[in-house]
């Protein structure tokens, strides 16, 4: 009844608007009436259903009539030009399109497919990953502290339950915490870095608990970026990069200077790219810092301990702020690769470089292998920050009062697991080992199968959760694409979607040398459902370039894809 009386005020009002001025004002009283008798008839009195909302429509009815209309204070026109600026294609159009195709889907239109299969965000969960319950058990126990009483969880989860608990105001995960985040949290995150980087020394008052890594990552930018025209603050991020620093730097109107990793050798950091970067924005900005991924989103590289030597080598001599972004430190898959984390290895360059370079390093609960990106937990660690600087973090973190609680405890759980002693060791072990194996399956997979594909060339997927393979796009398609204003590879990611529903992310939205294209594609779905994304993604591919050329390259047969899928069978 009440959306009925709600059309037909919208269709007497609709038809007051019509009429002349002198009309407009007797319809409006005679149409206020009516709205009122309708209102009293269907549902009660006039004054309790607002009449003053009718109101504001007599009162629009005589500004439009003196040409006065309200016009909205804000508008593209007098939008942030730096917010217009920001860009983040994990989330972007691509995705927005999946969204509506995945609803139409479930209202009966027909697509020749039956699914939507993501592989755009690095979302574990939303991928099937089950949670480690070791995690939540602690979680919950902090949420809900009346479950310490229950025989249902084990005591160790209890134990480190009490622990968080007595380090939160009232003990209740629903109190704010410092700034910083709550201290017990703090000591345990730098013991599990000591224990981590073999030793070397970890002060807790240099750790930062935040919301997620990306909190503290732009935080930290926050504090770099000043000046105007060429004194303007210059950042170094690395292409392919992560959307997210492309995003800040824009929204904070800095500068982004392009180092690209080399393709060719594995995505490796190549230090005679850096001096070259970095001495052509010197003739434009001031370049204060220097962001590194690693191990890399979206390229799965992981880089060697001489290539981060070579990069804080660079820094100690440029004076270079040093971001590092270590969210994948779990995420290794090869064999003959390790993570080294840029801490660890300035530490063993010595005291000079040890002792002077600004480095500051992320971790979160969102990757590694629990996934927990709803938490929204995260920490950083910041060296040699000048005191001074350093309470100014302080207060600047102090403004947004507190990272969540919750996503605090989710990160005290992966720096503090189960022991062997302990009673949960065997069962978090075996969920934690699980994960990583399978996604060290998936990685070859991928790498494997993407590479039998005519037209595809994929690096070694070393780490992380993703594969940027390069894609073979014909001059037709890219003049097509170009045609119809949007990058080749967003064009080709599009009829992917719309001809498979594989929803991916076009290299262009990472970075890419240009004259080259790819896609980003996260290995985090089910083995079944991987196979099933590459078999459609090899048979899109073989398909697309022959509605523009033959391919320019030696051809791969079919037969060989197949064989590559075998052995995951």
């Amino acid at each position: 009844m009440h959306r009925l009386q709600h059309l037909a005020n919208r269709s007497l009002i609709a038809r007051v608007f019509d009429q002349s001025p002198a009309l407009v004002r007797t319809k409006a009283r005679e149409t206020s009436c009516l709205v009122q008798s309708i209102r009293f008839k269907t549902q009660g009195p006039v004054e309790q259903y607002g009449q003053k909302r009718f109101s504001t429509a007599e009162a629009t009815v005589v500004l439009r009539e003196n040409g006065k209309i309200r016009e909205k204070s804000l508008t593209m026109d007098t939008l942030n030009p730096q917010v217009k600026a920001v860009e983040y294609a994990v989330r972007g159009p691509i995705v927005t399109k999946a969204g509506d195709i995945e609803r139409g889907l479930q209202q009966g239109q027909k697509h020749p497919f039956t699914e939507v299969i993501k592989a755009n965000i690095g979302d574990s969960h939303a991928m099937g990953q089950k949670p480690i319950t070791f995690l939540r058990q602690v979680v919950a126990l902090c949420s809900f502290p009346e479950l310490l009483d229950s025989s249902s969880f084990p005591e160790d989860a209890k134990q480190r339950a009490r622990r968080i608990l007595q380090g939160c105001g009232g003990q209740s995960l629903g109190s704010y915490s410092a700034s910083q985040g709550v201290d017990c949290i703090r000591q345990d995150i730098a013991v599990y870095i000591e224990q981590r980087d073999k030793g070397v020394p970890a002060d807790w008052d240099n750790i930062y608990l935040t919301t997620g890594a990306s909190d503290g990552i732009v935080s930290i930018l926050k504090m770099l970026v000043s000046g105007q025209g060429r004194s303007r603050s210059g950042v170094m991020i690395p292409i392919p990069q992560y959307p997210l620093y492309s995003a800040a730097i824009s929204e904070m109107e800095a500068v982004q200077i392009n180092y690209y990793l080399d393709e060719d050798n594995c995505w490796a950091l190549d230090i005679n790219e850096l001096h070259r970067a970095y001495q052509a924005a010197k003739e434009h900005c001031h370049p204060r810092v220097i962001c590194i991924i690693n191990p890399g989103n979206p390229t799965g590289q992981v880089q060697s301990k001489k290539c981060i030597e070579e990069v804080l080598h660079f820094a100690y001599e440029e004076n270079l702020f040093v971001m590092s972004d270590e969210v994948y430190q779990d995420n290794v898959y090869s064999p003959d690769c390790q993570f080294h984390s840029f801490k660890k290895v300035l530490y063993e360059m010595g005291p000079e470089y040890f002792n002077t370079v600004e480095l500051a390093s992320f971790h979160s609960t969102s990757k590694g292998y629990s996934g927990e990106c709803g938490f929204r937990g995260g920490y950083m660690e910041v060296l040699n920050l000048d005191l001074e600087v350093k309470a100014q973090l302080v207060k600047l973190l102090s403004v947004r009062l507190c990272p969540p609680v919750s996503g605090q405890a989710a990160m005290d759980v992966i720096v503090n697991p189960p022991l062997p002693h302990e009673p949960s060791y065997l069962q978090f072990h075996k969920e934690k080992s699980a994960v990583l194996g399978a996604l060290a399956e998936k990685a070859q997979m991928t790498e494997q199968i993407l590479n039998t594909v005519p037209g595809i060339k994929c690096n070694p997927v070393q780490g992380a959760m993703y594969a940027f393979p390069r894609i073979f796009i014909p001059p037709r398609a890219v003049e097509e694409a170009k045609s119809l204003g949007m990058s080749p590879d967003m064009m080709y990611c599009l009829r992917l979607l719309e001809e498979t529903g594989i929803c991916l992310v076009p290299g262009s939205g990472f970075g890419q040398r240009e004259g080259t294209y790819h896609f980003r594609m996260t290995i985090l779905p089910t083995t079944e459902k991987l196979k099933v994304l590459l078999e459609k993604l090899r048979d899109f591919h073989i398909k697309f370039p022959k509605e523009y050329a033959s391919l320019e390259e030696p051809k791969r047969s079919e037969d060989d894809t197949r064989d590559a899928l075998k052995q995951f069978r």
